[in-house]
């Protein structure tokens, strides 16, 4: 991705991953706060032609690079554009072939060998999300060593900002499930697992391990 940024189309109708997350839900959260991240990056990268060939990864991963006048603004901004572009190619509907195939994933391996099981990875994960005070996110992420690690990061922060590969991330700030969930962030979280697109996080990961 490089500037001028613009909005991805999502790889499915906004009604496409209902029950779980409902049609208004997704359509205001793309055309409206994903567009809004876009309009905010784009204004403030606006006058530095020197960042417009550089990938928005490479920016985010060397926040301190930047201008200090819009350093923030790009953290927040451009973190909101990469998070959403990855959040909606990592769901699909919801479908029997929704789940990794224990046959012939390595990430399944890897998280079976780094959690200890898929259960205990999917609790950790959801508790991590349930747990995240306020805006953030819940992030499952490859690290420099190449160990799989599952945190949460405030705001539209993203693992590359500290080192890690981001391989799978769920957004709990409240526009994400409000309408449909009011607090219930609980419920929420359980119905997301059944949109996972998990060919796609696999290839997060295979590509991150490349």
């Amino acid at each position: 991705m490089k500037y001028p940024y613009t909005l991805p189309p999502l790889p499915y109708p906004y009604d496409a991953l209902e029950p779980y997350i409902d049609r208004m839900t997704m359509e205001i959260h793309h055309t409206k706060h994903h567009q809004g991240y876009i309009n905010n990056l784009n204004s403030a990268l606006e006058k530095y032609p020197e960042f417009h060939n550089l990938e928005l990864e490479e920016i985010l991963k060397n926040l301190n690079q930047l201008p200090e006048e819009i350093r923030t603004v790009v953290r927040n901004n451009g973190g909101g554009h990469y998070n959403h572009a990855l959040f909606w190619e990592i769901m699909k509907p919801a479908s029997a072939e929704s789940a990794l195939s224990p046959d012939q994933s390595v990430l399944l391996e890897n998280i079976r060998n780094t959690f200890g099981s898929f259960e205990e990875f999917k609790k950790l994960f959801s508790e991590t999300a349930l747990k995240h005070f306020g805006s953030g996110w819940a992030w499952l992420v490859l690290t420099p060593d190449k160990k799989l690690k599952v945190y949460s990061l405030p705001n539209q922060d993203n693992p590359l900002m500290n080192g890690d590969l981001p391989i799978m991330g769920l957004d709990v700030w409240e526009h994400a499930y409000y309408l449909k969930y009011q607090n219930r962030r609980n419920e929420y979280i359980e119905a997301w697992w059944n949109v996972v697109n998990w060919e796609k996080v696999e290839e997060n990961y295979n590509k991150a391990i490349s």
